[in-house]
């Protein structure tokens, strides 16, 4: 007899005692079943590491154990839920949607007269007040409140947006308002 096939049989005696340790750790047959059979695929897989001559017992009973105990880690971090109760109550917003609105944003603002757009961006998302959009444009204080006004006006266009519906706007101190 080989000492492959010596080993094997020495194995399959201690499938029972194997399965007793298992059901002891886990409390449930099929569980302490899939444990044996996990330890045994993890034995066969690395029987070149086994030291002959020492006890194989020990060896199997201590790849069963931190199997056991590895699984146990797994199940903590999980949420059992055969039902699917559990997950029917999470919910994740869509992202598309936010995605889609910038995408359309930067179309729209890309077709405003570079003027217009350069003074939105200033007062609207930088929070200039239009007395300082005016300085760093080096133009009259009404030339930007109407660049501002006409560009607010050729985006809600160009987005295909309302201007009585409800809205977000910006106004000169760069915080939004809904209207």
């Amino acid at each position: 007899m080989s000492a492959v096939q010596g080993w094997r049989e020495e194995v399959v005696g201690l499938i029972p005692t194997l399965r007793a340790f298992a059901w002891s750790l886990s409390h449930n047959g099929a569980d302490a079943d899939d444990l044996v059979q996990e330890t045994l695929i993890k034995a066969w897989s690395n029987r070149a590491r086994f030291e002959p001559g020492t006890n194989l017992r020990a060896w199997l009973f201590t790849i069963l154990r931190n199997t056991y105990y590895t699984h146990l880690l797994r199940r903590r971090r999980e949420v059992r839920d055969e039902t699917g109760a559990y997950a029917s109550t999470l919910r994740c917003g869509p992202m598309q949607d936010w995605s889609l609105a910038v995408r359309t944003l930067q179309a729209a603002l890309a077709e405003l007269p570079a003027k217009h757009r350069e003074a939105l961006i200033l007062v609207a998302a930088a929070g200039l007040s239009y007395e300082e959009a005016a300085a760093v444009c080096g133009c009259a204080l009404g030339t930007i409140k109407s660049r501002v006004n006409r560009a607010r006006a050729k985006l809600l266009r160009l987005m295909d947006v309302d201007e009585a519906s409800d809205v977000i706007t910006f106004e000169p101190t760069g915080a939004a308002v809904g209207r």
